[in-house]
């Protein structure tokens, strides 16, 4: 307005930077922008002008939960001519948007803490699937418990191969607290109801108690996050989305996702997280004076389970097959089982170790074999090789495998039986299992059926011929009184 006293209302505007027309609208009237209320309406008619009142709101005010899609259809068939099309959709979309706001439910409010040192841990299991990890070429089906302390982070990670069991969680959350070297005041998790989800009443209540009795022992608080909250169990969910990418960034740089057993995928994770830990250190100083101390000993951390050895060589735990030695027939074991492995007892003494197997889904038999529990019984009987339900798993290598099933094709049935029951003889008398198949593997390359008595040849280690003279010195006998008369 400065500049229009000395120049004309074009130049003025183009001095001030816009357009002739706002120029004269200005000038038109002159108060500020603010004193002006500002003129807005539709430039357009309302297209739902017709059904809002008295066809879509009574549906929204009955269930607020209606998406705006669902009332365009509901539109669309109830008024096909002024409805033939989705032109309205974004229209509705907007519209029940505004709506919601202004007069739908009240919504759920996250209420952020403030951790307190020693205060609470926190416990859940994550898939680790989606790491793509392979051992020794096959894909690892498992699932990574996670503890995680709410104030200073520390975490403790392990591979789990079954599900959600109380077994898993008691066992690793024992393997953390130890680790840590103290007791938070309370442990929270969703794990309890994932582990009694498809259990009956009874089952249900039976790991309740269990967990309640094993919290007990280390004098912690059990709390459980809300069914289907779980920000509730917000310090070990984010956690685990970045436990899951420094793991798949760790294995992007180690360049291969392949490893030669479950312990070296274990020792992979194991150090990686020492090394996550290594940088709470200073927090972890703070909460370690705030923890409660360990109890004298650990508790259970198993499920216990009563067998019976059966004539065919082993028992039944879960549905699955185990095999164990033959003097035990008839006795009745108590077995533990934990995550990765079962151990036996009678009475007080432990007589077998197994990894743990799992029941398939289509109802046919595992078997998990130890073929040293049977040799004996082969030795005598090797033609019973041949159709027995566990001959698979009886094999300890996949060499034995590949070897059998070459014998089986080229040779009579009794020849091949015997040759490969003599395989697992040389394999068992000689404590040679692995020295075995990579010679039963350079056979087989070589287009060779391996034979026990031929291989036997090859392991047997290079005659070493001894000096026949070996100077030896003795000590004379007396020189030991003069130690005895320094001492005096």
């Amino acid at each position: 307005m400065t500049d229009r006293l000395q120049h004309s209302q074009r130049v003025a505007a183009a001095r001030a930077g816009f357009s002739e027309r706002t120029a004269r609208r200005i000038e038109a009237d002159p108060r500020l922008p603010s004193q002006r209320k500002p003129s807005r309406g539709r430039t357009v008619p309302d297209p739902l002008a017709a059904v809002w009142e008295p066809v879509l709101l009574p549906i929204l005010e009955r269930d607020p939960a209606v998406q705006a899609v669902t009332l365009m259809r509901h539109l669309q068939l109830t008024r096909p001519e002024a409805f033939p099309d989705d032109r309205v959709r974004r229209t509705l979309e907007r519209r029940v948007r505004d709506w919601r706001a202004l007069h739908g439910p009240e919504r759920d409010v996250i209420f952020r803490q403030t951790p307190e040192p020693g205060r609470m841990a926190l416990s859940d299991f994550t898939d680790a699937s989606t790491l793509g990890v392979t051992i020794g070429g096959q894909p690892l089906e498992h699932r990574l418990y996670h503890f995680v302390l709410a104030y200073s982070s520390w975490e403790h990670v392990a591979v789990v191969l079954g599900g959600e069991s109380f077994t898993a969680l008691a066992e690793n959350l024992q393997n953390a607290l130890w680790t840590l070297g103290g007791v938070p005041h309370e442990h929270r998790t969703d794990s309890l109801s994932a582990a009694y989800r498809n259990l009956d009443a009874a089952a249900a209540e039976d790991v309740t108690k269990r967990y309640e009795a094993f919290c007990a022992h280390y004098g912690m608080l059990a709390s459980r996050n809300n069914r289907g909250e779980a920000h509730e169990n917000g310090s070990v969910e984010a956690h685990n989305n970045h436990l899951k990418v420094a793991l798949d960034q760790a294995l992007i740089l180690r360049g291969s996702r392949d490893f030669a057993d479950l312990a070296d995928w274990r020792r992979f994770v194991d150090e990686l997280v020492a090394r996550r830990n290594r940088r709470r250190e200073a927090a972890l100083r703070i909460e370690m004076a705030a923890l409660k101390k360990l109890p004298a000993r650990r508790t259970t951390d198993f499920t216990e389970v009563v067998a019976r050895v059966t004539k065919t060589g082993g028992f039944l735990v879960h549905q699955v097959f185990y095999s164990a030695p033959s003097q035990l027939i008839g006795q009745r074991l108590r077995v533990h089982v934990y995550d990765d492995r079962i151990e036996a007892f009678l009475g007080a003494t432990h007589v077998v170790t197994h990894p743990r197997r799992r029941g398939r889904e289509d109802g046919l038999r595992v078997h998990c074999v130890n073929y040293r529990h049977v040799i004996h019984a082969l030795r005598r009987k090797p033609q019973a090789l041949a159709g027995s339900v566990y001959r698979d798993s009886l094999f300890p290598r996949s060499e034995y495998a590949e070897a059998w099933t070459a014998l089986s094709a080229a040779l009579p049935r009794r020849d091949a039986c015997r040759r490969m029951v003599d395989l697992l003889c040389l394999a068992h008398d000689e404590g040679c299992e692995a020295e075995l198949a990579f010679l039963i593997a350079d056979s087989l390359r070589q287009g060779e059926l391996p034979e026990a008595r031929r291989l036997k040849e090859r392991l047997e280690p290079p005659q070493r011929a001894l000096p026949d003279d070996t100077p030896v010195a003795l000590t004379e006998l007396a020189s030991f009184d003069a130690l005895l008369e320094g001492r005096a």
